[in-house]
């Protein structure tokens, strides 16, 4: 068999997984592989501006497609730079792949030029990491870090590589299968789980669903919409639960948590079953956990057992991929209406729409122009979103109905995730709009990858909300620290003029009047676009669950109070 250098298995390996991009930043350890990039044009390159962009970019591609997102960096501060990016991904178990270079073998743990432990301090942020020591090993490392990513509960693995072994020959010698030892892929789960939980749901008069990210990772909104028809049951879901259910189904509920609508906390405060979907049962979304609901009974359904009884006690875990345990749930329980717990539920929600309605007058405020970009772009774009209070706007006012159309940081909550991750989905799906919608503070962490924008030819449209504030920072400060605004005023550039040193189009939007034809002059435009939309400086996100409080005290705006 004809051997190959490192660099080439490297590629091979790519070619093998079906990786059609690789977002990468080149440096010195690197520069072999790079020399081999040419003989391999199925795999193309996209160079970033900052690792950290390629880290996102790779999260924003495989959130909007499902496949594998890779990202490559060399040693150092380039795979250091990496770090928040793979932390982001793996905390909302996105199928990711981080390569890295390190110096050559005989310089590992001299602290050499550009030397860092990558493999060490990576080790708690992913879910299995490899220093690849010899070529002949680098093909079953590929395969196997791939397998890991891409099964059970997906998320973030990482791959280091000296330098000299990217030089180095070897066979190239692709596994026929892989095969971890005491890694078990959850499928069904056990009868005596589905009997115990359909028991609990049979029983139950006010059951309740929570979905989460769980139920688009793993390709389950029809089971979901079956399971819940045939037992008559709600559905609330989690921030990235959303796009799970359609809003307009009927018992699609919407968003619970910290800025979920108050009726959607008051239903899951009410329930008397509750049954958790791959979601994590996280703070955010529950609130104070010895609060949320102590008289519930929980069944939780999640495909890492990790997760069964971490933060809330659980009637009865079930362990399974929740695409098989939907089925043989929709089999197992009754077939019921619940109309007088949903006529309750009506009842709260039409009492309080008003809470989640976007604010009447003629300011220009975000919740206006998240709506009419979402009427605009309908529901096959694909939106982004930093992380702040146009993110829970947006989550709130962009009627969010497909899978993997709404791509937002949820555990690790990244500012600048909204710029490469845009760039990322738009690379996945070049047939589908993509809008960012940004904050002015997230916006200036990484709005350099524009140049791979241009460079690249991708077309994402870049939606400041633009309030001159960090301001979900400056609604704590006013909120819980007497108005003690504390370095939370922005100065910003002229982001038109950003625009056009960029050479692409900006846009400004100072009123209401505007902003319907800034949305359709930026969709016609054949490239990148940044509107700049002045919005309201000092309005806050309601509802709202005070940090520290239960669902149950969820806040609507204080009468008087803009939205």
């Amino acid at each position: 068999m004809t051997k190959m250098t490192g660099a080439d298995i490297v590629l091979t390996c790519l070619e093998r997984l079906g990786v059609d991009t690789v977002f990468g930043y080149p440096g010195g350890v690197v520069l072999p592989l790079y020399d081999k990039f040419p003989a391999h044009p199925k795999v193309r390159h996209i160079l970033v501006r900052h690792e950290q962009g390629a880290g996102h970019a790779a999260d924003g591609y495989a959130r909007a497609s499902g496949r594998l997102g890779v990202a490559l960096a060399t040693s150092g501060p380039g795979a250091t730079n990496l770090v928040t990016a793979i932390t982001n991904a793996h905390m909302d178990s996105v199928p990711t792949l981080f390569i890295t270079g390190n110096v050559s073998r005989n310089l590992l743990g001299r602290d050499g030029f550009q030397e860092a432990d990558i493999t060490g301090i990576t080790m708690p942020i992913v879910k299995h990491n490899y220093l690849v020591m010899r070529a002949e090993d680098l093909a079953p490392a590929f395969a196997e870090a791939a397998y890991l990513a891409m099964t059970g509960r997906k998320g973030s693995v990482h791959i280091d590589i000296p330098k000299d072994v990217f030089l180095e020959e070897a066979e190239f010698i692709w596994p026929e299968e892989v095969s971890v030892r005491g890694y078990r892929i959850p499928g069904e789960a056990s009868v005596s789980d589905v009997q115990r939980a359909a028991a609990i749901i049979n029983n139950a008069e006010r059951p309740i669903i929570f979905a989460g990210h769980g139920i688009l990772l793993g390709d389950a909104t029809e089971e979901l919409r079956a399971f819940a028809e045939h037992g008559g049951i709600p559905i609330l879901n989690t921030l990235l639960g959303l796009g799970s259910i359609p809003p307009e189904h009927v018992l699609s509920y919407g968003m619970m948590g910290m800025h979920g609508s108050y009726w959607a906390n008051h239903a899951a405060s009410n329930a008397d079953v509750i049954i958790g979907l791959g979601m994590r049962m996280d703070d955010r979304a529950l609130g104070r956990f010895q609060d949320m609901n102590p008289t519930a009974q929980i069944v939780h359904v999640d495909i890492d057992p990790a997760e069964h009884g971490k933060n809330l006690p659980t009637a009865v875990p079930v362990i399974g991929n929740v695409k098989h345990v939907l089925k043989q749930l929709t089999h197992a329980i009754d077939k019921k209406a619940h109309v007088q717990w949903l006529r309750w539920i009506n009842e709260i929600r039409d009492g309080h729409r008003a809470s989640m309605s976007v604010p009447p007058g003629g300011e220009l405020t975000t919740q206006y122009v998240v709506s009419k970009i979402a009427e605009f772009a309908g529901r096959e774009a694909i939106f982004t979103t930093g992380v702040g209070q146009h993110q829970m706007w947006a989550a709130q006012f962009m009627n969010i109905g497909r899978p993997r159309q709404f791509i937002t940081s949820g555990g690790l909550g990244t500012m600048g995730f909204e710029v490469p991750a845009a760039m990322g989905a738009a690379v996945a799906c070049p047939d589908r709009q993509v809008w960012t919608i940004c904050g002015d503070g997230g916006f200036q962490m990484t709005f350099q990858e524009i140049a791979t924008m241009v460079d690249e030819q991708i077309p994402v449209k870049m939606a400041i909300m633009n309030n001159g504030f960090l301001g979900m920072v400056r609604q704590w400060q006013e909120l819980f620290y007497a108005n003690n605004y504390v370095s939370v005023a922005m100065s910003q550039p002229d982001f038109v003029k950003l625009a056009d040193a960029y050479g692409i189009k900006g846009i400004r939007v100072t009123d209401q009047s505007q902003v319907e034809g800034a949305i359709r002059e930026a969709a016609a435009y054949n490239g990148p676009v940044i509107l700049d939309f002045q919005v309201q400086a000092e309005g806050n996100v309601w509802p709202m669950v005070p940090a520290g409080a239960a669902l149950s005290e969820t806040i609507e705006a204080p009468e008087g109070v803009i939205r």
